[in-house]
């Protein structure tokens, strides 16, 4: 079923702590919101709105950089009212909408299909966990009672909805609405229960953050990737490396601008990714690619790596050469690459080296480039 979700991340987090609200604290080195988003376009997600606090946009732009098939859009005063302000700013018209808080990072495509198979059959679904513990009432820090837990159960999200019927909920909103599933009951709506998943947990304490941190941890692969290129000198007044086009006496000859930096580059992030290498992706035999800017390559490797859930943590070039000289151009580099790949510039690293007049690049009769590309993976 074709589905569309807002990520509600509009709160101020404060029972939380820390020194930014919760949903852009970083979780095992991403942002907690970029987790949610993530997961939601890799399930298939045809559109998702971010609801964000009002002076929060330019920290959503920075938390979700590289990723596509989001926008973001102000909350309101009201949770119910951010969801209000999120449901009309959809433009797709896909039959399910599902409704997530972005303080839950470990949904799952799991969660996900779970939700769109139960919708088949109802108007609204929402993963839900039976009470475990005793339940006590109290007043004044002493126990007045306790209470029946049984067919109790602790709501979770994402919910699902019937984009319809969700529309028709929220037409009718009532001040202080705290559940989306409840708005839709109110209609007369069925809403199931799916199974529900303590990894699904809500950071709401600061207490929350190491427990995250450890399961993050366990959810989570570090991967590197290697690539290499080479291509030979030919007439010219300019070569393309790393993004960068440099004045120079030659140039590199290949089917496309025949950047060799970014190309090894491109190759190391698939194969950190298990997908193969630059040719399966842009065959030198397809006129397509002929003179092809580079950076078209490396863009598609990252948009490969985050529709797989991956996120590129660090980059590594060494370019071989005699001439031309790469120091003078390297901070233009790291900045090129670090731009294409939405990474801070910290996280790139550009280098040259030569091989002491040895073999073909010694010559000068062509350039090499070698890269690595270190990724955190799902598991």
């Amino acid at each position: 079923m074709r589905f569309t979700a807002i990520l509600v991340a509009a709160g101020s987090g404060a029972r939380a702590g820390g020194e930014v609200p919760k949903q852009w604290r970083l979780l095992a080195g991403r942002p907690v919101a970029r987790w949610s988003l993530e997961a939601l376009l890799n399930a298939g997600c045809e559109e998702v709105v971010v609801v964000v606090p009002p002076t929060d946009l330019e920290l959503a732009a920075k938390a979700f950089a590289g990723l596509g098939r989001w926008r973001a859009v102000a909350g309101g005063a009201e949770r119910s009212r951010s969801v209000a302000n999120g449901l009309a700013a959809l433009s797709s018209d896909a039959p399910a909408i599902l409704i997530h808080d972005a303080a839950r990072p470990f949904l799952a495509r799991r969660h996900v299909d779970g939700l769109l198979a139960a919708l088949q059959q109802a108007d609204a679904a929402l993963p839900a966990l039976p009470v475990a513990d005793t339940l006590k009432r109290a007043q004044d820090g002493a126990v007045t009672g306790t209470a029946d837990r049984d067919g109790l159960f602790r709501a979770q999200t994402p919910q699902a909805f019937r984009a319809d019927l969700l529309r028709r909920a929220y037409a009718n909103l009532a001040a202080g609405a705290t559940d989306d599933a409840a708005l839709v009951e109110a209609l007369g709506g069925v809403v199931v229960l799916t199974p529900g998943d303590p990894m699904l947990m809500k950071l709401t304490y600061p207490e929350d953050f190491p427990m995250a941190e450890h399961l993050a941890g366990s959810a989570r692969r570090t991967r590197v990737g290697q690539g290499f290129d080479a291509h030979r000198w030919g007439p010219g007044e300019a070569v393309w490396l790393c993004g960068v086009e440099i004045a120079h006496d030659e140039t590199l000859m290949g089917h496309s601008d025949a950047d060799a930096g970014l190309h090894a580059l491109t190759d190391a992030i698939l194969g950190a990714l298990s997908l193969g290498d630059i040719g399966d992706h842009f065959p030198p035999t397809d006129p397509q690619w002929k003179g092809a800017s580079s950076d078209r390559f490396l863009r598609h490797a990252a948009d490969l790596a985050a529709q797989n859930g991956a996120r590129i943590t660090h980059v590594d070039v060494t370019l071989i050469c005699e001439r031309p000289k790469i120091k003078p151009h390297r901070l233009a580099m790291r900045a090129r690459v670090a731009d294409i790949l939405g990474l801070d510039i910290a996280a790139v690293s550009i280098k040259a080296t030569t091989t002491e007049g040895m073999g073909f690049t010694g010559r000068g009769e062509g350039l090499a480039a070698q890269a690595i590309a270190t990724l955190d993976t799902p598991a």
